[in-house]
């Protein structure tokens, strides 16, 4: 009989007034998606092209000003290597095959 007595003192759920949003399904699935790692492309350092050449075909490659080719140049010539595109593995290929054109060599990878 104790329990029936504690039935009676369960609230039943109230109804809400007005209508209930409900979540865009589109959102939800959004977050469900895996997003692949980005690829990069490595410039390596070899003594077969000038700084000229270089940074030429990094403006070509990557659209970067002269001052960013220069930079990213010296940084292959005193570290032997340097990151110039970080991107989706399509992108990485496309600079690379450019920087590679003259016989620059590049490397494309998963970072």
């Amino acid at each position: 009989m104790a329990a029936l007595e504690e039935l009676h003192h369960i609230k039943m759920p109230t109804r809400l007034a007005g209508p209930v949003e409900t979540p865009d399904v589109q959102d939800l699935e959004s977050t469900d998606i895996a997003v692949a790692p980005p690829w990069m492309t490595i410039l390596h350092n070899c003594d077969c092209h000038t700084f000229e050449e270089v940074v030429k075909q990094l403006m070509k490659a990557i659209g970067c000003s002269e001052e960013r080719g220069w930079e990213l140049a010296w940084q292959v010539h005193n570290t032997g290597k340097a990151v110039v595109k970080v991107a989706p593995e399509a992108e990485c290929v496309r600079v690379g095959n450019i920087l590679a054109a003259i016989g620059l060599i590049v490397t494309v990878t998963q970072s």
